[in-house]
C-alpha cells in the first residue's frame, strides 16, 4: 500500500478490525519511512452479473425477479418459502460461481427447471409451459411424456 503522505510503498499493519457488519475490514497502517499513520478499508468486490435476454438486451441479475417467477409456478403447491429461498440461493450461487459476468436467460431457465423438477413436478410443468412457450396441447403433452419417462427410468 502506498503511503498517502510520502508515497513510500512499505508499511506495517498496526490494527485490523471488521466494519460495516463484517462486510469490510478497517486497517490502521504505519508508513515505514515517514512513520505517519493512515487507514485503509478492504471490501469484497461484487461484480454484477448481466443477464442476456432473448431479444439480446442485457439487464442486471435480479434475485427478486427470479424468486417471483418461481413463486408463480409454485402457487398453491406444497412448497415452503424456505425451499423457494434455498432454490434461488442455489441458482444465484451457481451463476456467480461460474465466474462469467454474463449469463443467458435461457441458462437461468434451464437451472430453474432442473431444480423444480426435483422439488415439485407440477411447478416444473407450470414453469416449463411459460419458459418454453408451449404453443398447443401437443407440446404440453410432449413435456409431460418426457417427465413420465424420466420418472420411470429413476425407479
Amino acid at each position: 500500500m502506498k503511503c498517502p503522505y510520502c508515497g513510500y510503498e512499505d508499511d506495517k499493519v498496526i490494527d485490523s478490525r471488521p466494519t460495516d457488519e463484517g462486510t469490510a475490514i478497517r486497517r490502521r497502517r504505519e508508513c515505514s519511512k515517514c512513520l505517519k499513520r493512515f487507514t485503509t478499508y478492504e471490501k469484497v468486490e461484487n461484480l454484477p452479473i448481466m443477464v442476456i435476454k432473448k431479444d439480446k438486451t442485457r439487464q442486471a441479475f435480479d434475485r427478486n425477479k427470479l424468486l417471483n417467477g418461481i413463486m408463480r409456478a409454485c402457487e398453491k403447491r406444497p412448497v415452503s418459502s424456505e425451499d423457494l429461498e434455498r432454490l434461488v440461493d442455489e441458482i444465484e450461487s451457481q451463476a456467480y460461481n461460474s465466474l462469467q459476468r454474463e449469463i443467458t436467460s435461457q441458462a437461468i431457465g434451464e437451472m430453474v427447471m432442473a431444480k423444480l423438477k426435483d422439488l415439485d413436478e407440477v411447478a416444473y410443468v407450470r414453469f416449463a409451459s411459460v419458459y418454453r412457450q408451449f404453443k398447443d396441447v401437443n407440446t404440453f403433452m410432449d413435456e409431460l411424456k418426457k417427465l413420465l419417462k424420466d420418472n420411470s427410468m429413476e425407479k
